[in-house]
């Protein structure tokens, strides 16, 4: 279990990771509870004294310039409440939900929110009982925040919906009772800052990226092994050709490909004599290509760790001068434009690895038999399987247009530019699967064609790479059921077996 005490020091990727991946407990370090507790005094002061502040005594949206009496604030912070919850479509994974509101719960400790310790104290205490409310996955537009996805989450809080425990579906009051509490009354400002901000967005975008990392790294190990079965040449990783280019991520990956091929026999079977003068670019420009996908990822990576650190609700709440401001934060357009780079990245290396399976399975390219398999003819081989991956990044193309151009004016053109980063960070965790898939094949493929050079062997990284194929699926010897097998290498990408054959290359290594 992850432990976090936020207050401390940034959020990191690992850490964000680490509670994708499995249950976590948070708790506030003590100058976090401080700067709450004065957040809310800023609240209780502007209501008390009768000021109209946007968010606290106010409509919202076009309905801003609408005062609401104080008699009617604790009714106003709950009507928002349920009026939001409108999403639909497939729920959330029970991890992103957790991520989400590991989010939520880092932002409204930063004091600038105005929530009351209680409430925050509640939402920590679901955390940490991995009591999660069921949120539909489809309703934002990236803009004036997340607002359905955590409208559903705040609804819980006040006993309306659903949540999740342990697999087992609750009412929000009975998921409640599980960690000793009741349904809360919100207070002053409390719905608005519980449903603004980007948190949906940005938990959904890691998930993508750290799927997108496994991939990648699975796809740096299966490109250097199907250099190795296609006897290629290692060359084109030469250090000095990537310096004169001077871009880091080629470099980078250029070194992590030359490492991955030291020592093996293979390479060295046919470095004299070879009638191959160049290889196709699928194989040497492996460094360009999965050195740029790498700078895309390092960047979006940045971006989305800052947003995991930022407050991004609205109005926000300056303890330090009493001041509360109506800004933008909420605007989730840097993660819309990071989840358009990472399915940019997901694309591309999936269609550089179906590329290397082409190669592997024709033998006009090759010196393996056709298909991979021995008696081919009578035996398909890895045919239909490379044309599985070529649908499966055809369909990744498709998906792949970029949702941060897009705009629909809503709130009755209140809110007139919106960013369409949900979707564009929801659709990532599907491409990552096709990627997945894509790689697991290209794995067997080339380890396949590692079988047919024995008893020459790989490099040592690179039989251990072949290893770990082989406890997903034996050598291909005929025709057989071969979707298990793929399933199989697909799980092994995906669960980031390969992860160490990327070294340190990794944004939340």
């Amino acid at each position: 279990m992850t432990t976090l005490t936020l207050g401390q020091s940034p959020l990191t990727l690992a850490q964000l990771r680490a509670v994708l991946e499995g249950p976590a407990t948070v708790e506030l370090a003590p100058s976090a509870w401080t700067a709450v507790e004065r957040g809310a005094a800023v609240v209780a002061a502007i209501v008390a004294e009768g000021r109209t502040v946007y968010g606290v005594n106010t409509g919202f949206g076009l309905l801003a310039n609408t005062s609401i009496a104080t008699e009617d604030l604790e009714t106003l912070q709950k009507n928002l409440v349920l009026s939001h919850a409108c999403g639909v479509g497939a729920l959330l994974d029970d991890r992103a939900v957790r991520l989400l509101m590991v989010l939520k719960i880092a932002s409204l400790s930063k004091g600038a929110s105005g929530i009351r310790r209680g409430t925050l104290e509640a939402l920590i205490a679901l955390v940490n009982a991995d009591v999660l409310p069921c949120i539909p996955s489809k309703g934002s537009v990236g803009a004036s925040g997340d607002l359905a996805p955590l409208a559903h989450m705040s609804c819980v809080l006040i006993g309306v919906g659903e949540a999740r425990h342990k697999g087992e579906t609750l009412s929000a009051e009975a998921a409640l009772a599980r960690v000793g509490l009741t349904p809360l009354t919100l207070g002053p400002k409390e719905g608005l800052a519980l449903l603004n901000g980007t948190q949906c967005s940005t938990a959904l975008a890691l998930a993508g990226l750290f799927a997108a990392e496994a991939a990648f790294a699975a796809g740096i190990a299966a490109g250097a092994l199907s250099v190795d079965a296609l006897k290629g040449s290692d060359a084109p990783f030469d250090a000095r050709i990537h310096a004169l280019r001077g871009q880091p991520g080629q470099i980078a990956v250029a070194a992590r490909l030359r490492a991955l091929m030291a020592g093996s026999a293979i390479r060295d079977s046919h470095r004299e004599g070879c009638a191959k003068v160049q290889d196709p670019y699928s194989l040497r420009c492996q460094p360009q290509v999965m050195g740029a996908v790498l700078d895309v990822l390092r960047n979006a990576a940045a971006t989305l760790e800052r947003e995991a650190n930022a407050v991004t609700d609205n109005p926000l709440v300056f303890i330090d001068d009493g001041d509360v401001i109506s800004g933008g934060n909420f605007h989730a357009e840097p993660v819309a434009f990071a989840a358009d780079m990472i399915a940019m990245a997901l694309c591309e290396i999936g269609n550089i690895s179906e590329r290397r399976t082409a190669i592997l399975v024709d033998p006009k390219m090759s010196e393996l038999p056709a298909f991979l398999v021995r008696e081919s003819g009578l035996n398909s081989g890895f045919m239909i399987a490379q044309v599985t991956a070529a649908a499966l990044v055809a369909e990744n193309r498709m998906v792949a247009h970029p949702c941060s151009i897009d705009t629909v004016p809503t709130s009755a053109n209140q809110e007139d530019h919106v960013s369409m980063a949900t979707h564009g960070a929801r659709r990532l965790l599907d491409m990552a699967e096709n990627v997945a898939a894509v790689v697991g094949i290209e794995l067997l493929a080339a380890a396949q064609g590692i079988e047919f050079h024995r008893p020459l062997t790989s490099s040592p990284d690179l039989e251990k790479v072949w290893a770990i194929v082989r406890e997903a699926a034996a050598a291909y010897g005929s025709d057989h059921y071969f979707a298990p097998d793929i399933a199989r290498a697909t799980d092994g990408v995906r669960a980031g077996r390969y992860r160490a054959f990327a070294g340190d290359l990794l944004p939340s290594v």
